[in-house]
């Protein structure tokens, strides 16, 4: 009999970033680097644990935007190039470091990495990973989830009731369409919540979605067994599961987290700003600006500015050590948990996917490691995803939760300020228009109905929590109003040559083949309430 339950969320999501008009594309590597160290290395923990009998359980949105770049033949004849120029620096980092052993053997192993990442994707994958994932999830060892359409922070769009409609409406679309049924669960973007919004989830048929902590602590009436069990959405067939904050600390802590060890490897120190220019240079960007390359030889080390030689074999060791520590801690927060309260204790862990070998190089070993002592050490606490717990706890008290997110200060702040709050009344006008173009134009056909479904592709692109997130962070700032400010501008383009009749063929053409996310959108989505 399990005391205790834990389910494993990874929220995997980038933004739609595709740019044909250059023939190298800094944001691309966004992608790229998520697919060599995180998607290739996840699908690959799964393999190895379903053939030794490993009977794990893990949850993983993958966002529409993320599934159609992973789907995109133009991209992935991209990311062969860009895997391919690594395999090359790193054949010729092993030569240049062949008088330093510690290094070259660092050399070495980049390049068995990047080798067996372009083998796995070719020869293995077919360079499909989304149809591997739903391999995982028809074996009922993974449960994918969706996210709204791109990403869009919903509390502040509902303003607009059918765009928010339109967000959730369009992903659970692409995910039926993908995955040959419709979600189960949605990952709120930045898990962003407003009251009313269950209304919109409710009429897609999602069962269940996810809050931040404090979404379900200050709820009415207050949940009487906290966050660890879901609660159900008064007047709705729909459950929300909490974010359990201990668990999220021992992860995501500044100061206590797992992956800021100091023997593990130091994300930011990279040959790309490391080595000498000349040397470097046909591996950086074509405008001659530094770029990482993902090959890294130093470890965390400490807050000086010394960073000792990383060690693969010391990491390991951490990693086995952090594995063990965070069972044992769940073990016991669920023993503490289980005399308060009458059922099992959920502690619902959720991450951004891209934490664990992107950011944090080590985190897929840290996954494995995790998977095998549950299974091995068969403790009472049992791994689980949402769907399943719900199969075993259909019954959950009614609540109506809080606004909130898992942002910082807990609300909006990071995506309404300053930095970026000037982004909402062109989003909000565009949204408006876009409402009376599809409600006026019900049946339209050829070259106008091109023009709406594209200027609908165009206003989702824009709407994207991405980019107020970036401009908020103060990173790459330049791109992401560009972004914003591009797709408005084709969004305008469109309406005004809807309302005259005067639609540019040239002009559109030029965009679809673009902006070519959601082949089968349908405007209307607009007019539906």
């Amino acid at each position: 009999m399990e005391t205790g339950y834990l389910a494993l969320v990874l929220h995997a999501h980038l933004p739609f970033v595709r740019h044909p008009e250059h023939d190298q594309a800094l944001e691309e590597d966004w992608l790229f680097e998520a697919i060599t160290e995180t998607y290739i290395p996840l699908l690959d923990m799964f393999e190895k644990l379903e053939k030794d009998g490993v009977d794990f359980r893990l949850t993983i949105s993958l966002s529409p935007t993320l599934i159609e770049m992973l789907n995109d033949k133009f991209l992935q004849g991209r990311y062969l190039r860009y895997l391919r120029k690594l395999i090359d620096l790193s054949a010729r980092e092993i030569h240049r470091t062949r008088t330093d052993k510690s290094f070259q053997e660092l050399a070495v192993m980049y390049n068995t990495k990047f080798s067996w990442a372009l083998r796995k994707f070719v020869d293995q994958y077919q360079c499909d990973l989304v149809s591997v994932f739903g391999g995982f999830m028809r074996r009922r060892l993974v449960e994918i989830i969706t996210c709204a359409a791109t990403h869009a922070y919903l509390p502040l769009i509902m303003r607009n009731r059918q765009a928010a409609c339109a967000q959730i409406k369009v992903a659970c679309d692409h995910y039926e369409r993908i995955f040959g049924r419709r979600p189960n669960g949605i990952w709120l973007p930045e898990l962003g919540y407003a009251p009313g919004l269950e209304d919109l989830l409710a009429r897609e048929g999602l069962k269940y979605f996810f809050l931040d902590a404090h979404g379900i602590m200050h709820a009415e009436p207050r949940p009487r067994y906290g966050v660890f069990a879901p609660v159900r959405l008064e007047n709705h067939d729909i459950s929300a599961f909490g974010r359990d904050l201990e668990s999220s600390a021992q992860v995501w802590s500044s100061r206590v987290g797992y992956p800021g060890d100091p023997l593990y490897r130091d994300f930011y120190r990279d040959i790309g700003f490391d080595l000498d220019f000349d040397y470097i240079r046909p591996y950086i960007q074509p405008n001659g600006h530094r770029k990482m390359t993902g090959i890294k030889y130093h470890r965390i080390t400490d807050s000086s500015d010394r960073k000792d030689v990383y060690n693969p074999g010391m990491a390991t060791e951490r990693v086995a050590m952090h594995a063990e520590d965070f069972m044992n801690s769940r073990v016991k927060q669920a023993g503490r948990l289980g005399s308060l309260i009458d059922r099992p204790p959920l502690i619902m862990a959720p991450y951004d996917a891209e934490l664990f070998g992107h950011w944090w190089y080590e985190g897929p070993q840290f996954l494995e490691s995790l998977f095998r002592n549950m299974h091995s050490c068969k403790n009472t606490l049992a791994l689980t995803t949402p769907s399943e717990y719900l199969e075993k706890y259909p019954r959950n008290q009614p609540v109506s939760p809080a606004a909130s997110s898992w942002g910082r200060t807990g609300y909006s702040d990071v995506w309404l300020d300053r930095s970026n709050d000037w982004i909402y009344r062109h989003l909000d006008k565009a949204a408006e228009r876009m409402v009376k173009l599809a409600a006026g134009r019900p049946h339209a056909g050829g070259l106008e109905r091109r023009a709406l479904n594209q200027a609908a592709k165009e206003l989702m692109l824009a709407q994207s929590s991405d980019w107020a997130f970036i401009m908020k962070s103060g990173t790459m700032t330049h791109y992401a109003i560009k972004r914003v400010k591009d797709h408005l501008a084709r969004f305008n383009s469109l309406y005004e040559g809807i309302e005259i009749g005067r639609i540019d063929e040239r002009f559109l053409a030029n965009v679809e083949s673009r902006d070519n996310i959601f082949k089968d959108m349908d405007y209307r989505v607009y007019a539906e309430i």
